[in-house]
């Protein structure tokens, strides 16, 4: 919890991609102002959200992108300084669909002359499907609707649509080998401003139902504010909206593992909270 407040901090102060603290200055030196990026088997893998373009994941579903090799010809190899391959395999120069082709065209590996199985890890793979997966913003709706005065002492419903809750994946495949990023939703919080302590719940909440009295419902993801916004600037909560994401990558052979459980997306917006008045009179 101590780190998704530190997450959410970053977005609510810079309203732009979160990185965590501990990575921060690395990130920036890896990928500035592309990403968040962590260290991952002594590399960086970095993570997008999904308004920053890109063309895979960005809809909430799954994509392959499929990697061809061909052999290279000798400026290439000569301008790599590659020697020769190991016995039964020969240079090829491997493009993958929207990955980066770099100023040789592509990726140089040897590829087994017998089988055509290129010699190259799932980790490698993994890292060109990282930098296509996008994972999406994803915008949670509210009870009372955005835009409407909430009231002390009754909660602030937040969820969003079951449709719009589930991974995101990107698969890169070389022949054989192959690596799966994944990007799934696991937790929806709510900062409520001011500052006052965040309230979160796991999976995507539960829509409120304007048809059933409040009292016949129920939900974990809600906030109740016990003072009025009043005196706020703009004597308005500053609140905010987030959904943590597990990221994680498998592969060919066993290969994977998790990234992160701490990749969050979300928006910020005004809450107007009022004073309920009751008024109580005697027979």
């Amino acid at each position: 919890m101590v780190r998704l407040v530190v997450l959410v901090a970053a977005v609510l102060v810079a309203a732009s991609p979160v990185v965590p603290a501990s990575a921060a200055t690395a990130a920036t030196a890896a990928s500035p102002g592309n990403g968040t990026c962590y260290p991952v088997n002594l590399t960086w893998i970095c993570v997008y959200n999904g308004n920053g373009g890109g063309r895979h994941g960005t809809r909430g579903g799954s994509s392959t992108i499929t990697c061809t090799y061909t052999k290279a010809p000798r400026g290439v190899l000569a301008a790599a300084g590659a020697g020769p391959p190991a016995p039964g395999y020969q240079w090829d120069v491997m493009t993958c669909q929207d990955a980066n082709p770099g100023p040789l065209g592509g990726q140089l590996v040897q590829v087994s002359r017998w089988t055509g199985t290129p010699a190259i890890r799932p980790f490698d793979l993994v890292r060109i499907g990282m930098g296509q997966l996008r994972v999406p913003s994803l915008t949670a709706a509210t009870a009372p609707p955005r835009g409407k005065d909430g009231l002390v002492g009754l909660p602030e419903w937040y969820w969003v649509p079951r449709g719009r809750w589930h991974a995101v994946s990107v698969t890169v495949t070389a022949g054989p080998v192959w690596a799966k990023a994944v990007a799934s939703p696991n937790a929806l919080s709510y900062m409520p401003g001011g500052g006052l302590g965040s309230a979160s719940c796991a999976g995507p909440g539960v829509p409120f139902n304007r048809r059933l009295p409040a009292a016949q419902q129920h939900t974990d993801c809600a906030y109740t504010y016990a003072q009025s916004s009043l005196g706020q600037p703009g004597n308005a909560y500053r609140a905010g909206l987030f959904v943590t994401w597990t990221v994680s990558w498998t592969g060919s052979g066993g290969a994977g593992s998790v990234i992160t459980n701490g990749y969050a997306t979300g928006t910020v917006f005004d809450v107007r909270v009022a004073q309920a008045e009751a008024l109580v009179t005697k027979p």
